[in-house]
């Protein structure tokens, strides 16, 4: 069957079949997880979405990693994702902005998970260049702009064998389609098409872009 495009409502990257399919066969959040969602939808905080939420923990399962950096912390919700995925763990999270910075110790605090996860409060690029020690999973999930800004402190600290998980790299389909292109968002999208070619083509890393949510990247450091 063939479809044209302005005849089926598009919802971020996906046809909504599809995405109404997929989020009917993840099993609904509930506690904590279910109140930072509609928190979330409330106040208009991004936060991953359920398909890439559930892919982010199989990628954290699958490769068992236990020493997790995320870059955008914003309420919380992704680090205690990850943190239920990976278990026993580490995990330390940027966030630039006060308010997301107080309501996420609040969150991972009512999760008794402060012990394991840390949030460190600045810009992330001051804060990058001044950790030293080796990750399994690094999450970006910040200024969508700074993506390749923050790849080489990124590619210092994750281990070989490591993976670099970007979301929203397709940013509503603006890095794809020309027509759905927005022009106050014309730089952030020069950008993402910037990290995702570096991504594509650099050799010390295998990189693989999936229509997820948003758009995600997945990269796996095999050399350097």
């Amino acid at each position: 069957m063939c479809f044209n495009l302005l005849e089926v409502k598009l919802s971020n990257i996906v046809y909504d079949y599809i995405e109404d399919y997929l989020r009917s066969i993840i099993p609904k959040s509930e506690g904590l997880m279910e109140d930072m969602e509609a928190f979330a939808r409330e106040n208009n905080v991004p936060i991953v979405q359920p398909e890439v939420a559930k892919f982010l923990s199989f990628i954290i399962k699958s490769n068992n990693a236990k020493n997790i950096l995320e870059i955008g912390t914003a309420i919380g919700y992704s680090a205690i994702l990850m943190h239920n995925a990976a278990g026993s763990c580490r995990i330390l999270t940027i966030e630039r902005n006060p308010d997301m910075y107080e309501k996420a110790e609040e969150n991972i605090k009512m999760a008794k998970m402060d012990s394991d996860i840390k949030i460190l409060k600045g810009e992330a690029d001051e804060i990058l260049e001044k950790l030293d020690e080796s990750f399994d999973l690094i999450f970006l999930d910040a200024a969508k702009g700074q993506y390749l800004q923050f790849f080489p402190e990124c590619d210092r600290l994750l281990k070989k064998g490591g993976i670099i998980f970007a979301d929203n790299v397709l940013f509503r389909g603006m890095v794809t389609n020309r027509k759905l292109l927005i022009r106050r968002k014309i730089t952030i999208v020069k950008r993402l098409k910037k990290y995702i070619d570096f991504m594509m083509k650099n050799k010390n890393y295998e990189t693989s872009i999936l229509p997820l949510g948003d758009g995600v990247s997945v990269s796996v450091k095999i050399g350097g």
